[in-house]
């Protein structure tokens, strides 16, 4: 129970400090994932091992994002430390439920900006053509970015409640 609680106010921190900033700082990801390891070596819902297994599987889910542009790294961090405090199996279930919970988030900003249809758009072309859109996902005058913190904490928590 203390991890959840734990997770919940990194989680809670990530969000508020990622949709006011636009960044997810190192200092609280480093702290996210020192708790999750300091809870696994005392005896937590995870081992250390499976500790390191959750922190290197949400590393390396949300990694490929990242490289083509699509999240930031403290994106990455965060799912990574996560894991760390959840494991591998959970962290791998709280990606997938992040990514419908940011499909879900960019629609809505998407609406709400007035650029629905160009969004819809460059989604299908990160997939047939990754390569071509990162200039374009990037661009500032695009105004097609948003927080991700927010789908990575709905993600997570709705991950943890479904496996309680």
């Amino acid at each position: 129970m203390i991890s959840i609680l734990v997770l919940s106010i990194g989680l809670a921190t990530a969000v508020v400090t990622d949709v006011r900033t636009r960044r997810i700082p190192n200092w609280l990801t480093g702290a996210i994932a020192g708790a999750g390891f300091g809870l696994a070596f005392g005896g937590g819902t995870v081992t250390p091992a499976q500790a390191a297994l959750g922190l290197l599987t949400g590393l390396l889910l949300m990694m490929p994002g990242h490289v083509i542009g699509a999240t930031g790294a403290g994106d990455v961090k965060l799912m990574a430390a996560g894991g760390s405090v959840i494991g591998p199996d959970v962290v791998f279930r709280a990606f997938l439920y992040s990514a419908v919970a940011g499909g879900v988030f960019a629609i809505a900003v998407a609406l709400h900006r007035g650029i629905l249809v160009t969004t819809l758009h460059d989604a299908s072309r990160l997939v047939t053509a990754p390569a071509g859109v990162r200039e374009a996902i990037e661009a500032p005058a695009r105004a097609n970015r948003f927080a991700y913190g927010p789908a990575i904490a709905t993600g997570t928590l709705l991950s943890l409640m479904v496996t309680l």
